[in-house]
């Protein structure tokens, strides 16, 4: 048999578990691929002391590995060897002598069977001993991916999701793209692979991966809202439950143009002044498309004009759009224009603001 266990973990035959164990931690630490570096001498001597250690490590197996290689019957005989040495001894009677003569021809005899008996034994255990090894790992890699370390659940995944107003109201359909974590195909999580650092998660245990999800928004739904979908965080591990998704919902109220009051929805539209002088027919930007909206010649600024069932509908009821006119000056004014305005200054001659100073 080529490997010694005791002699790769530095160890005696008599070595106690705790002697075992201490052994074992500072080889391990010391021959870490991440400290004697990742080469193929490090990783062989990495792996040989994992290898030693899993057998040394376990009662049943150590009693197997001792028996096998005859260490339990060398120990013996170097026990009894001690004890016999130990004890006291006293020359033989004169007339016994001649008998233990008989005798030790005797002993020589039954010796070289022993040792005939003990080389014929040590090859039947070299046999036992190289089946015992590949039965042990053929049964390690049929299980490779049955991993029984303690189960860990899976950690929940907290992303924000943006909706427009008219999506929290009436509700809507995501789809979206969930970076979670998920164990090692190659390692299942033990962060090693054939006694190295696993080459595919690089000792994380874990890999990241982008999964699309289908996510239902429910309608009315509020600013700050959020939405649990069981079972799409990160997964477990060993067979540990898998982390829950949670959606916090932002709704965008900066770009909209649109407000709402119920089934109603607001919207402020602005016009040039000209067109609220003369009046004008514009269009209306509603959520089902544009419509075309007259605008009264006079129209005032702050002016509310009401479309009919251009509003969100639910329950069979639908409601409206209004309307709200901001009259704006643009602010790009072209030379002719001005020269309009200055006409138009010479020919007015009212006061609008007499209505608050009495002017």
């Amino acid at each position: 048999m080529e490997k010694n266990y005791y002699d790769i973990l530095e160890i005696s035959v008599d070595a106690t578990e705790t002697e075992i164990k201490s052994a074992f931690r500072r080889l391990a630490r010391k021959w870490h691929p991440d400290v004697a570096g990742n080469t193929p001498d490090a990783v062989k001597r990495f792996k040989e002391i994992n290898e030693a250690y899993e057998i040394l490590s376990d009662k049943d197996k150590r009693h197997k590995y001792d028996v096998l290689r005859g260490i339990l019957h060398n120990r013996a005989a170097t026990q009894n060897k001690t004890t016999t040495q130990n004890k006291k001894t006293t020359p033989p009677p004169q007339d016994t002598a001649n008998k233990k003569a008989g005798n030790n021809k005797q002993n020589d005899k039954t010796e070289t069977k022993q040792e005939k008996k003990h080389s014929d034994d040590k090859n039947t255990f070299q046999d036992a001993w190289d089946n015992f090894i590949k039965s042990t790992k053929a049964h390690e890699k049929s299980n490779q991916t049955k991993y029984t370390a303690k189960k860990t659940n899976g950690t929940d995944i907290v992303s924000d999701i943006t909706i427009t107003m008219l999506e929290s109201i009436e509700g809507t359909t995501r789809t979206i793209n969930v970076l979670h974590t998920e164990p090692c195909s190659k390692c299942h999580g033990r962060k090693f692979a054939n006694g190295a650092i696993c080459p595919n998660c690089k000792g994380v245990g874990e890999i990241s991966v982008h999964k699309k999800i289908s996510v239902r928004i429910p309608e009315n739904v509020k600013q700050g809202a959020k939405i649990r979908i069981a079972g799409e965080g990160n997964q477990g591990l060993n067979g540990g439950k898998n982390g829950d998704l949670y959606l916090i919902v932002k709704i965008d109220t900066e770009t909209s143009p649109f407000k709402y009051d119920g089934l109603n929805i607001l919207q402020t539209v602005p016009v040039e002044p000209y067109e609220a002088v003369l009046g004008s027919k514009i269009d209306i930007k509603t959520p089902d498309g544009n419509v075309s909206m007259k605008l009264m010649s006079g129209t005032m600024n702050g002016q509310k004009y009401r479309l009919a069932n251009q509003g969100l509908e639910k329950n069979g009821k639908k409601g409206d759009m209004i309307v709200t006119i901001s009259i704006e000056i643009p602010k790009n004014l072209s030379k002719e224009e001005v020269i309009l305005y200055e006409k138009l200054k010479q020919l007015s001659n009212r006061n609008i603001r007499e209505v608050i100073y009495g002017e």
